[in-house]
């Protein structure tokens, strides 16, 4: 048969209470001598049909005899009995119901027994509900709390009790201000009072619950709650179930803390900026404070000892404020007996829950002593950085105070933690490692300061690169030419890194081989670009393509050769930015050279753009890193650059200090490599440069001797006379042998003696070494014996002979 349904509040009425039960008495020979209207309601018998009667006789089936018979003696041994049986209806039904019975005793020991019966489901929903709220109290791990309207505490269950380690009765009478931590404690009461107030329920909402006697424990609860009422509606307070949820909270904060690592770990390629990041991250989430102490190598980009060091070099601290004893930058010493030398011997984490006074600490000095005991540190956590089998350092995780220890599962995490960023830092000390590398492979192909030039001064700045691009192919130089000229170049090979830095080198090299040559720009450009398309092939051929021969494709350069007798600056392009001049009245001009093909396209032709600049003027050469540095418009860069030029009478390093602060940020490097040259072009004084036009005859030669030996006498180069009157007529007597048209000689004073014969031959005068027999051959042999250095460069409309010889004061 089913069971009525009823409400919870139905259920919890005692279904044996006078009002709703159904009563009888018996005899002690078992005869009804009572009955109750609600007896009949239930059974269909009145009284009249029962009174006098046996009860088992009218009640009972005979089939359920055995198990009444059972009962009976089991009543009258006890004197009681209460539990269920099958009784008959007055229409021959059987019917299942509950008894309470009681043995009474009257006067002269006569005995009764006073019987109360229900429906059977009413009394198993009643005693369900019974068992229910008897588990809720004293048998759920759910904790149960009831507020009276006052807001106070009524009742706590056992859970409450076994979860706050406080008794259950402690509570009572209370608020939650009054036996939790004030952070805690008001949300907890604005809980409470909200769902008085409203009756909407709260499901699930977590909150800190921390207990006044025990604040260092973290507690998170869930808390559930609802608004009680009796049936007429009036309040009596609310109820909430409390579950402890620290563990799971834990857990989850964890898990987001390991998130938040990957996302704020490893940022940048800087070893210091990693390790300050996994400092940050560890004391936000796991720790009061944090330090990460690295091997020294390590910080310089190096590889760390295998061997144990005595030492480490503290490099991050979270808090920055922290007042620990060693802070960022410091030495920290690595004694036998700490936690770290242990931790970096056996390559595992060492946790110390409860941590007592170091022996270690009595080996600093009173200061940090002091410091070190004031810290109130309980709990430690000391996890190895080790990254590809490479030990790199130590993490420290502390806890002070009112904190919670620290568990294992804080140890598994503080170690996955570190795993992870042992990986960044490795990355980063490999980077600034390969960036050490490359920067000192560029530095060593950079120009020294060029020295003293008869034709220009000069100044120049190099700022490499900085963050995850790394060095860059930038370059410039400053070569001096015959005939006190200068050439002035400045390039760059598209790409970073040791790649870019070598091919840097190459092409650097290639421009000073064939500068030597004496060639128009517009030849050493595409020369040069020559060597660079079959630089690349080769590169191509080997490698099967790749960065490199980007690098070497993406290569572009201004080459520059200024003369200072003639005040002639010759300047070709290949891809490059074009140069500044600034006139000594202060005009700057971009000049309009044509702009050519980046080197390594092959096939495209290269001008050669030539100008006169007045002394003093400013020649200004630089790489496109310096207008892109602020990621700003290129106009406003040049602006930038014009107003720093304008100011010619500055010295040069004051000018190149103003366009670099002027075009970088100061807050950070550049992305880019930069590479300024600055030169102020000089001209030689007339009465420095001697030239001649000597016929074509056989008395040439002795005409330059005669010539030569009075401008020496003039300079008071007297002892220089012999030497050089020899080379003049060596020089002049092979312009008359084998070449045409007229014959120029020209002498220059300026750091040294420069003689040069030029003539309208483009022969190339050979030197060789004359045999015993030979009449002739050795007068190139000679000269070159007599002076320190010579050459021979082209025109197009000849070729000029020059040699050097060192002053005698010089």
């Amino acid at each position: 048969m089913g069971m009525p349904s009823m409400h919870f509040s139905e259920s919890l009425e005692d279904p044996f209470a006078l009002e709703r039960g159904a009563s009888a008495v018996l005899d002690d020979r078992g005869a009804v001598v009572g009955w109750s209207a609600r007896a009949q309601e239930l059974l269909g018998y009145p009284a009249g049909e029962v009174l006098g009667r046996g009860w088992q006789d009218l009640l009972v089936d005979a089939r359920d005899l055995p198990i009444v018979r059972s009962v009976v003696r089991d009543a009258m041994r006890t004197g009681g009995w209460f539990g269920v049986l099958p009784v008959r209806h007055r229409d021959g039904r059987r019917v299942e119901m509950g008894f309470r019975a009681r043995a009474i005793t009257r006067d002269r020991d006569a005995r009764e027994w006073f019987l109360v019966g229900a429906p059977a489901a009413e009394v198993i929903a009643w005693q369900r509900d019974r068992a229910l709220l008897d588990g809720l109290y004293h048998r759920s791990p759910i904790g149960l709390v009831v507020h009276g309207p006052d807001r106070r505490v009524i009742r706590v269950n056992r859970a409450v009790e076994k979860a706050s380690g406080v008794p259950a009765e402690a509570p009572v009478g209370h608020r939650p201000s009054e036996f939790m931590v004030d952070e805690d404690a008001g949300p907890a009461e604005e809980r409470v009072r909200h769902v008085l107030e409203t009756g909407e329920p709260l499901i699930f909402t977590e909150q800190s619950a921390r207990a006044r006697h025990d604040p260092g424990r973290e507690r998170i609860v869930s808390v559930s709650a609802f608004r009680m009422e009796d049936p007429a509606g009036r309040v009596l307070g609310v109820a909430e179930t409390i579950e402890d949820v620290t563990d799971r909270h834990r857990a989850r904060r964890r898990l987001a803390l390991m998130n938040e690592a990957s996302a704020r770990i490893g940022t940048s390629l800087d070893v210091a900026q990693t390790a300050r990041e996994l400092a940050e991250v560890a004391a936000d989430g796991l720790a009061d404070y944090c330090s990460v102490d690295l091997l020294k190598p390590v910080t310089l980009g190096g590889e760390p000892s295998s061997g144990m060091t005595g030492a480490l070099l503290r490099v991050a601290l979270s808090p920055p404020e922290h007042r620990a004893p060693y802070q960022e930058g410091e030495v920290v010493p690595l004694l036998p007996e700490s936690p770290q030398a242990r931790c970096l011997a056996e390559r595992r984490p060492i946790l110390e829950r409860l941590l007592s006074l170091r022996p270690e600490w009595y080996a600093m000095d009173r200061r940090r002593i002091e410091i070190a005991m004031g810290l109130g540190v309980h709990s430690l956590i000391v996890v190895p950085l080790v990254a590809r089998g490479l030990v790199l350092g130590v993490v420290s995780l502390w806890r002070v105070r009112h904190s919670e220890p620290f568990e294992d599962d804080d140890a598994a995490v503080a170690h996955e933690l570190s795993s992870r960023a042992a990986v960044c830092i490795d990355n980063a000390r490999r980077f600034t490692q390969q960036q050490s590398a490359a920067l000192t492979l560029q530095r060593s192909l950079l120009p020294s300061a060029a020295s003293d030039l008869p034709a220009v001064e000069v100044a120049c700045r190099y700022l490499p690169a900085s963050g995850e691009p790394g060095i860059g192919g930038d370059w410039f130089d400053v070569i001096p030419l015959s005939g006190a000229r200068v050439a002035l170049v400045v390039g760059d090979v598209v790409g970073h890194g040791i790649h870019a830095a070598a091919s840097m080198g190459r092409l650097r090299a290639a421009v000073r081989t064939l500068a030597s040559l004496d060639l128009e720009p517009d030849e050493v450009v595409a020369r040069l670009d020559d060597l660079v398309s079959l630089l690349a092939a080769e590169l191509e051929a080997n490698a099967g393509g790749g960065s490199t021969v980007e690098q070497m494709l993406g290569a572009t350069c201004v080459y520059a050769v200024y003369d200072p007798v003639s005040r002639r600056c010759s300047l070709a392009r290949a891809g490059h930015p074009a140069p500044a001049v600034s006139t000594p009245d202060g005009e700057v001009t971009v000049l309009d050279l044509p702009a050519g093909p980046p080197l390594g396209l092959g096939g495209l032709p290269f001008e050669t753009y030539d100008l006169d600049l007045p002394e003093g003027s400013l020649l200004t050469l630089y790489t496109n890193g310096l207008l892109e540095a602020r990621n700003s418009d290129i106009d406003d860069a040049l602006d930038r650059l014009h107003e720093c030029l304008t100011h010619t009478d500055d010295s040069l390093d004051n000018t190149c200090r103003a366009v670099v602060e002027a075009l970088l940020p100061k807050e950070r490097l550049p992305t880019d490599d930069v590479a300024l040259l600055i030169a102020r072009t000089r001209v030689l004084p007339p009465q420095d440069v001697a030239t001649w036009q000597l016929p074509l005859e056989a008395t040439a030669a002795a005409r330059a001797r005669e010539l030569t030996t009075a401008k020496l006498t003039e300079w008071g180069l007297e002892d220089m006379a012999f030497t050089t009157e020899l080379v003049a007529s060596e020089l002049v007597t092979n312009a008359y042998r084998y070449a045409a048209g007229p014959v120029t000689l020209r002498l220059i004073r300026t750091h040294s003696l420069i003689c040069e014969v030029s003539d309208a031959s483009h022969t190339s005068p050979h030197l060789r070494r004359a045999l015993s027999t030979d009449e002739g051959g050795r007068g190139l042999f000679l000269v070159a014996q007599l002076t320190e250095r010579w050459g021979t460069r082209y025109a197009h409309d000849g070729k000029t002979v020059w040699t050097e010889q060192p002053l005698p004061y010089t």
